[in-house]
């Protein structure tokens, strides 16, 4: 089994397979489609939220340094 990957429009339902791939996929295959949705959307229905994103890819600010134990507890 192999893969192969490319980005189509679906017209009426149907998904045309680009040319470079018709003569290699000739029988039956099996079909999984990803659709991006809007940020707002997934967000909303994952309930993630702005703690979970910065959790996944955290900002990386030049000079920054995490304050020490005592330095918190000073405040």
């Amino acid at each position: 089994m192999y893969a192969v990957e490319f980005t189509a429009k679906i017209k009426n339902g149907t998904i045309e397979l680009p040319k470079k791939f018709r003569d290699k996929v000739t029988d039956s295959v099996k079909v999984i489609i990803l659709k991006e949705e809007p940020a707002a959307t997934s967000e909303k229905a994952s309930g993630r939220d702005i703690v979970d994103k910065l959790l996944t890819k955290p900002l990386h600010v030049k000079g920054f340094r995490p304050l020490k134990r005592d330095e918190i507890y000073e405040r």
